[in-house]
């Protein structure tokens, strides 16, 4: 059994998904993966399940019948995985933008270090992002910058995708009261756990 799992939201990700599963199961913590899959037509369901034989108490996967957005993907996720009592709960992403051995990093800040919530961020040293073309890292930094201004918040980050949440902070916020779907999705999740007075390290 593991206390940590680790949720990857996939939608056509058949180059990646097998390469991302076995990178997270080689490292030397113990890891669970919970795939959330929205219908992907490429066969990426299909590659999760023959890697279910190889890794049967390890790896699991949720099937969606269509592209019903990244929000409600972790969401159904975040459900799956508190009612399966993981205490450290992360987000990632398929395709390597986030280094798998950083769920090490992730994990001790919740684990160890007193975070409810820790970030994987991009710009605290500076602006950090692979394979980014310039706009996508400009308008991502700057839509940051901006709601740290409306929001108060101290974090540098607030659209990055590699969190680990511990599970009390999942169970406390509501939800079903989280409104957004696409990336604001990710910058909501961060406003209501800071709200509540969740400490959140990045």
């Amino acid at each position: 059994m593991s206390d940590s799992i680790v949720i990857i939201p996939t939608y056509n990700e058949k180059e990646n998904i097998e390469n991302i599963i076995r990178a997270v199961f080689g490292l030397e913590k113990v890891f669970h993966i919970l795939v959330i899959d929205d219908g992907s037509p490429d066969g990426t369901a299909a590659i999760v399940k023959g890697l279910q034989k190889e890794f049967p108490e390890r790896l699991f996967i949720v099937e969606r019948k269509g592209k019903l957005g990244l929000g409600t993907a972790y969401i159904r996720g975040f459900k799956w995985a508190i009612e399966h009592k993981y205490d450290f709960i992360f987000e990632m992403d398929a395709d390597f933008s986030h280094n798998p051995k950083d769920l090490m990093n992730l994990l001790a800040a919740c684990k160890t270090g007193g975070a409810d919530m820790a970030i994987g961020s991009r710009y605290v040293t500076g602006v950090n992002v692979v394979n980014w073309p310039m706009g996508r890292v400009m308008m991502s930094y700057f839509a940051s910058k901006y709601v740290r201004f409306v929001t108060g918040m101290k974090i540098h980050d607030t659209t990055a995708g590699f969190v680990c949440y511990r599970r009390r902070v999942l169970e406390t916020i509501g939800l079903d009261s989280i409104r957004f779907k696409g990336y604001a999705f990710q910058i909501e999740m961060k406003f209501t756990t800071y709200k509540y007075g969740f400490t959140i390290k990045e």
